[in-house]
């Protein structure tokens, strides 16, 4: 009966998967106790059907647009300060103990981040979107994924690093891919469409679609054909 009505509750949401028959109910009975809870508390803090774990805080939402079906984890920091609207689309998922900074520093106000439909990223992510992040739809994150979408200036040997300013080109991600655990998206970094970025990668400048990209700095491991 529970698995009937989880496997329901999937397909309504867009899961295109059949539960395996080894699943014990206790653990379908646990994780639909716990997206009660975590529904409870997300419209609570922002009015929206949205999946929200313990201890999350979220600040400015009137400029988030929440998709359908979105699940932040525990322990996350979401700030909504941004002079772009924070777009989350359907079925998007933000791992535990993640933090989004989309204004960093007084002296700029910051872009923001978008994240498209069926997208997810694991635990520990670092969004730093003052220079702005896109990522598109079907996108797959491990955990402890990191994006600084701002560079310090530091030609100018008469200042102190600090006080040189920043350059924001912003960090874009396209549709259907795949990043390993540890990955780092550096400022001004594009990959394109069906690729994967392999884990512990750093990627600082811009790939093609449909390429296997590694290494640190980042380079191209082979082609999809």
């Amino acid at each position: 009966m529970l698995k009937t009505i989880f496997q329901k509750l999937l397909n309504k949401s867009g899961k295109k998967y059949e539960i395996d028959s080894r699943i014990p109910n206790l653990l379908i009975f646990y994780t639909l106790s716990t997206r009660f809870f975590m529904l409870i508390r997300g419209f609570l803090k922002t009015g929206k059907k949205v999946f929200v774990g313990n201890n999350t805080k979220i600040y400015n939402t009137r400029n988030i647009v929440f998709g359908k079906n979105i699940t932040i984890g525990k322990e996350c920091e979401i700030d909504g300060f941004s002079y772009e609207k924070i777009i989350l689309g359907d079925c998007v998922k933000i791992g535990s103990f993640s933090t989004l900074t989309s204004t960093s520093h007084f002296s700029k106000y910051g872009k923001g981040l978008k994240m498209g439909n069926n997208s997810a990223i694991g635990d520990y992510t670092h969004f730093g979107a003052s220079g702005g992040i896109s990522i598109g739809d079907d996108v797959i994150m491990g955990s402890y994924i990191s994006f600084h979408s701002e560079n310090h200036n530091f030609n100018d040997v008469t200042k102190l690093i600090r006080e040189q300013g920043v350059t924001s080109k912003g960090i874009i991600l396209g549709n259907n891919i795949w990043v390993g655990a540890k990955v780092t998206f550096l400022d001004g970094s594009k990959v394109g469409n069906n690729c994967v970025v392999a884990a512990g990668a750093v990627v600082n400048n811009i790939f093609p679609d449909n390429v296997v990209i590694g290494g640190v700095p980042a380079k191209i491991l082979k082609h999809i054909e």
